[in-house]
């Protein structure tokens, strides 16, 4: 099974956490967003309960020569989520996420 696939798993991404929390509207198709502590949101999925929770921390910034890239550890802790629920979640959320150039 891969982390993603587990009802809790933590990445890292490449951002502020101003930059994040402008993101989640988008990348949680608009669910209900509550505000569980300074850096957590709950958000609500479906029926009965089904939620996931994502808690951050500020990383401190990766250096590569004179380039600092922010970073931030993101727990997601699905609670009472089917795992398609799951999967179709995290599709749409890597897919509004995803940065690169070209």
């Amino acid at each position: 099974m891969i982390a993603e696939e587990r009802e809790r798993f933590e990445r890292e991404y490449g951002c502020t956490e101003t930059e994040w929390l402008a993101w989640m509207p988008r990348a949680t198709r608009g669910c209900k967003l509550s505000a569980l502590e300074p850096r957590g949101i709950s958000v609500e999925l479906g029926p009965g309960g089904q939620q996931l929770r994502l808690n951050w921390e500020v990383l401190s910034p990766r250096v590569i020569a004179l380039v600092r890239l922010p970073r931030l550890a993101v727990r997601f802790a699905f609670e009472g989520v089917p795992i398609d629920v799951r999967r179709e979640f995290l599709r749409h959320f890597d897919m509004c996420l995803q940065r690169g150039g070209g």
